[in-house]
């Protein structure tokens, strides 16, 4: 005999030889064993995962010698015949070649009829869905109360285009797609039979390729047997299936994560010398991302055998969860556009740079933000301080002016978040004082006059475009030797009364080293001047500032709200924090519940605002008052859009 095939060779003849069909092979044999038999089986599934062979199995069990069994014999006369596609009491049948109505009939007539020599006559109908509509209403009848005698067993790949008064006629069984891991293994195992060396890697390859199908798998061996000269190397079935090596993908992917379209191009260029398939290759470039998300994910189910995981480890750590998420759908979005390119090859240029030219970055505000202008913040007022080669600077903020009931404190936190990311005065040292001249201490307020002046304790107003009335209250001021340091009662002391009135000095402390952070109440102002992008910056938006504990701020994030966050997002924002304020500050957060001050929440309550002004205006507006009148018509309720911008 010829050589034959592998997928004919190696075609399984028990139920225990199947792969990967674990839970049609479990039902079958316990209804052969237990004898409750359908009359009719529906095996549906793609192409080359066992239908035909299930059912040829099935037939084997039924008509046995042995007798009806879950283990049929494979020796007698009925199983060989029916092995050998010779039985005359089971009938395959190829419906797509036979689709009339009359060739319908011309099967059924001899359904009454009982076998010749067979327990069972079997008809074994393949691609039933090909079937025409009048075949399968010749077919319902006897589908429906077929002899006792009579067995129907159907194979289709496409179910859903069969009549339902045919599928629940039918004990269906749907056959699923093969796993690479189960491929490889059984590739491995018929080559080391067939005595034909080959690389694992090499197996994998023609597993993705066969799609979960085994009969594809097995002939794709045979193809790169041929190719390869009676061995399987990864060079061969690469060159043969025109995949890319990963190693050249993950050039490829560095060039992206490094945005030098230059150098991706290059990389595509030399990716092209090897006449790829470049859907294939952009097949290749998902599966790394896909390993890429997984190591950054959940590390630990990364496969340990997977080629280049040290390296795919490395460039998960280089890049962000968006750009993993964002560029894997780039990928899968290029290949389903390639046919549509120019040529493929433009096809896989324009996917790679978009991936450049769209790379994660901007952080989207709403309307209204983004239609109006940045302010611009203002710097502090420049006042003349010691200078002093031997001493350090040891100037610092300490108070705004405050009209009569203010809180000091909590006007100075208000200022200092208005003018965050400004240049600042350095602040003292915790061990040193802040050195004033007893007699400036003790002349009154006067307003700046001269920029060689000296400054009294506390400055006139200053307004900016960001800040009301903010200045520097006490510096050091003279040219002459610093005179001995003074507390605060002493500086009250010189202090007229009305200006104790309007600045209780006792209630500050001057080495304080957190007025640039922001509190509780700024917080929703302060995190909209803050650098943060994509999933940092929603995540963040849900943050309720507790507590500021020195340089460290503390903040609150309900439970429902922190799906996405992860301990990163911590560092991330204590770096854009620190950005902010010009200083280091430590960031602590802990799951608990938050109330309306996180500036999502406080988002939602200017928008629910806006719809409300939105309503009451349209209830005010005579026009369409009459306008309703006229038509009787009413305002759907919460259809109303109020305008992101003033018109």
């Amino acid at each position: 005999m010829g050589y034959q095939v592998l997928a004919r060779k190696w075609r399984p003849s028990a139920f225990d030889q199947m792969v990967g069909q674990e839970h049609v092979v479990k039902a079958l044999t316990t209804a052969l064993e237990s004898d409750r038999l359908h009359h009719a089986y529906l095996f549906t599934g793609t192409r080359g995962v066992g239908k035909t062979t299930v059912a040829r199995l099935l037939a084997k069990s039924l008509n046995c010698e042995t007798g009806t069994t879950s283990s049929p014999c494979g020796q007698c006369s009925s199983c060989m015949e029916i092995a050998e596609g010779r039985s005359v009491d089971v009938l395959e049948v190829d419906a797509a070649s036979r689709t009339k109505v009359e060739d319908t009939r011309d099967l059924l007539d001899n359904v009454q009829y009982a076998p010749s020599h067979s327990r069972f006559k079997i008809y074994l109908i393949d691609e039933v869905h090909m079937l025409s509509n009048h075949s399968f209403n010749a077919l319902l009848k006897t589908l429906e109360e077929p002899p006792a005698h009579v067995k129907f067993l159907l194979a289709t790949t496409h179910p859903q285009k069969l009549p339902a008064t045919v599928l629940s006629r039918c004990l269906q069984f749907n056959l699923k797609n093969m796993l690479p891991d189960q491929i490889v293994d059984h590739l491995g195992h018929v080559l080391s039979e067939e005595g034909i060396t080959h690389d694992a890697d090499a197996l994998g390859m023609l597993a993705r390729a066969a799609e979960g199908s085994m009969r594809d798998a097995l002939s794709l061996t045979d193809q790169a047997i041929s190719h390869g000269g009676g061995s399987l190397t990864v060079d061969n079935v690469r060159q043969m299936l025109g995949t890319v090596s990963k190693t050249k993908v993950l050039d490829l992917l560095e060039t992206v994560i490094g945005g030098d379209p230059s150098a991706a191009l290059a990389a595509i260029n030399d990716i092209a010398t090897h006449s790829p398939d470049y859907r294939g290759t952009l097949d290749e470039f998902a599966s790394v991302l896909h390993h890429v998300t997984i190591a950054q994910m959940v590390p630990d189910s990364l496969e340990a055998t997977i080629a280049e995981r040290d390296r795919i480890v490395a460039i998960a750590a280089s890049m962000t969860l968006d750009e993993s998420q964002l560029w894997y759908q780039m990928a899968r979005a290029g290949k389903r556009d390639l046919s549509l390119a120019s040529d493929p090859r433009a096809g896989l240029d324009m996917a790679i740079l978009r991936m450049i030219a769209f790379r994660p970055g901007l952080v989207i505000q709403d309307a209204e933000q983004a239609g109006a202008a940045t302010p611009k913040k203002s710097d502090p007022p420049v006042l003349p301080v010691v200078s002093d080669t031997t001493s350090s600077e040891t100037t610092q903020k300490s108070s705004t002016v405050l009209s009569d009931g203010a809180d000091p404190t909590g006007a100075m936190r208000a200022q200092a978040v208005g003018s965050a990311g400004s240049a600042r005065v350095a602040d003292a040292p915790p061990e040193s004082s802040l050195s004033v001249d007893r007699e400036i201490a003790e002349t009154p307020p006067t307003p700046v006059t001269q920029p060689q002046s000296l400054q009294p304790p506390i400055a006139a107003p200053v307004t900016s475009e960001t800040s009301t009335t903010s200045v520097d209250s006490i510096n050091a001021l003279s040219g002459e030797p610093a005179a001995p340091a003074v507390d605060t009662a002493d500086i009250s002391a010189g202090v007229p009364d009305g200006a104790k009135e309007t600045l209780n000095l006792e209630s500050i402390d001057l080495n304080t080293a957190a007025d640039d952070l922001p509190t509780t109440a700024s917080w929703c102002d302060f995190f909209e001047d803050l650098q943060l992008k994509g999933v940092i910056h929603n995540v963040v938006s849900h943050f309720e500032l507790d507590r500021v504990s020195g340089r460290t701020l503390h903040f609150k994030i309900a439970e429902q709200n922190a799906t996405l966050y992860n301990d990163r997002h911590d560092s991330s924002l204590a770096a854009a924090i620190s950005d902010a304020v010009a200083s280091p500050v430590t960031v602590a957060v802990a799951m608990g519940p938050t109330g309306e001050l996180t500036p999502f929440r406080q988002r939602e309550l200017k928008d629910r605002a806006r719809v409300e002004a939105a309503e009451q205006a349209l209830d005010r507006d005579e026009a369409l008052a009459n306008l309703l009148t006229e038509f009787d018509a009413q305002v759907v309720p919460g259809s109303v859009r109020p305008p992101l911008v003033d018109i």
